[in-house]
């Protein structure tokens, strides 16, 4: 089941920011300042010591949280990952950063991933001629991904996501106005700023 609570009562309970908050709004700014305060009455007693299982499944569930996958959907990817010769942890990357919902992200049409993800499910992105509305989908490289019509790009997020040109696109995708490409396979440096993807293949593999 995807959660659909308090997105700063997860980022404060992972001790990350998930990225589930627009930067340099007020309820984003209220985050980095409980950041490291658990959620609930006994957060400020701070965190215990945990045992490796813990650990990797704290990062298995920050991983989750921050592409808004399910369990079903993270281990599929894992079991699909696993299969191939080669690093595990690459190809688990690849399936998250090639969703439809993430590359909407990624090329700054939207400030978060949730933000993108409703924005796919409203029919508002194309992927080459097609409205794709499915978030899960797999962008494969070569296809174009694109608005559906010119309101979207009247949406106050998505004009203001536009104007920003500060944004910094990842290696692998290429833009131009409101429009991306990827243009080769994702790799895991993004992800790996964050989380240990090793981990969660240890998590996994038990």
């Amino acid at each position: 089941m995807r959660y659909t609570g308090a997105r700063n009562r997860l980022s404060r309970r992972e001790g990350i920011d998930l990225g589930l908050k627009t930067p340099g709004s007020k309820n984003h700014a209220r985050l980095l300042k409980k950041l490291n305060v658990l959620p609930g009455q006994h957060g400020t007693r701070g965190r215990r010591k945990v045992s490796d299982y813990a650990k990797q499944l704290r990062e298995k569930q920050r991983l989750r949280f921050m592409f808004g996958v399910t369990n079903s959907q993270l281990k599929k990817y894992f079991k699909n990952a696993i299969v191939k010769k080669g690093n595990t942890a690459y190809y688990l990357a690849q399936y998250l950063e090639q969703r439809l919902d993430n590359i909407v992200y990624r090329i700054g049409l939207a400030p978060t991933r949730p933000a993108a993800r409703q924005l796919v499910t409203h029919g508002h992105i194309k992927v080459g001629d097609k409205v794709v509305s499915i978030p899960s989908y797999q962008v494969r490289v070569g296809e174009i991904i694109g608005v559906e019509n010119e309101k979207t790009l009247k949406i106050p997020f998505v004009e203001q996501m536009l104007a920003n040109k500060d944004l910094l696109m990842p290696a692998w995708i290429e833009k131009k106005a409101s429009v991306g490409k990827l243009i080769a396979e994702p790799e895991q440096l993004e992800i790996e700023k964050q989380i240990n993807l090793q981990s969660v293949i240890e998590f996994y593999s038990r």
